[in-house]
């Protein structure tokens, strides 16, 4: 005999409405800066996990540091969601006190969640870096490997002009200039990606300078759309309060039943 199963009712999202925000407000360059300190801490714990992640294995490589990007990636989300949420907070409270005949002042309703908030404050946030990276782009060319120092014995042959005039660069190496200085800069914020694709493929590292405004843009994408989630974060708060009054209700039914039933005589039984 089959038993049927009870089917399980499906829960109904539970919304409640709320003030909608402008893509800027009073608390913008606050949490820009917020945003820039937190790059900040990520490119320092990067620089140190990803100085021990450059293996010469290509396999081995792209796994650990594919993970330091994704792990990233995930702390600028979770950062966002938690804003999108507080603002969403924050718009249904100046809801439900305007609904009550409370005023409310247009610099209170302007922090309210919009969609575009989270992404402008991150692009703000990000920007010094992206203006770094954006010369560097332009201006990048392919590195070449430079020549070892001469050995000791090339000395005396190196007084002679025909063999001295070729050798001048091995004398007279150059300094480090405003350009290496400023890859090395770029270099250090996108240290994952750098180890991502080796340094021995000169190619690919050309590219990724090029790009390297765009990878520097990701955590503040991955910020915006974390703080997109904060209307779904509310809702599933919203609908799991409501569920569990609900269990709470049947409960409390059940337990009167049985209370009503316990004080209810039982009718006499007959023995014969």
């Amino acid at each position: 005999m089959t038993q049927t199963k009870k089917k399980k009712t499906p829960v109904t999202p539970v919304q409640k409405p709320f003030l909608r925000g402008t893509p800027t407000d009073r608390d913008t360059l606050r949490r820009a800066l917020m945003f820039f300190g937190t790059l900040i801490m990520i490119f320092f714990v990067s620089v140190i996990i990803c100085s021990m992640t450059g293996f010469d294995s290509p396999i081995l490589r792209i796994l650990i540091n594919g993970t330091i990007i994704a792990l990233m990636m995930l702390i600028v989300y979770h950062t966002g969601e938690s804003w999108g949420t507080e603002m969403v907070a924050r718009g249904e409270n100046l809801y439900q006190r305007r609904e009550k005949g409370i005023e409310v002042s247009a610099e209170d309703a302007r922090t309210c969640f919009h969609p575009a908030k989270a992404f402008i404050a991150g692009a703000i946030g990000t920007l010094p870096f992206v203006l770094l990276a954006i010369v560097l782009a332009v201006t990048a060319q392919r590195q070449m490997t430079t020549p070892g120092t001469l050995p000791s014995w090339m000395q005396t042959y190196a007084r002679r002009n025909e063999i001295g005039d070729p050798l001048v660069n091995y004398l007279n190496p150059e300094g480090v200039g405003a350009m290496d200085m400023l890859r090395i800069a770029v270099r250090v914020c996108i240290l994952p990606y750098i180890n991502l694709v080796g340094n021995s493929d000169g190619a690919a590292m050309l590219w990724v300078e090029r790009l390297s405004p765009l990878l520097l843009l990701l955590p503040a994408v991955s910020y915006g759309i974390g703080a997109l989630q904060g209307t779904r974060v509310r809702t599933r708060i919203h609908t799991e309060i409501a569920e569990n009054a609900k269990k709470r209700i049947r409960r409390e039914n059940k337990a009167r039943k049985k209370r009503m039933a316990a004080r209810t005589p039982k009718a006499p039984e007959q023995l014969n």
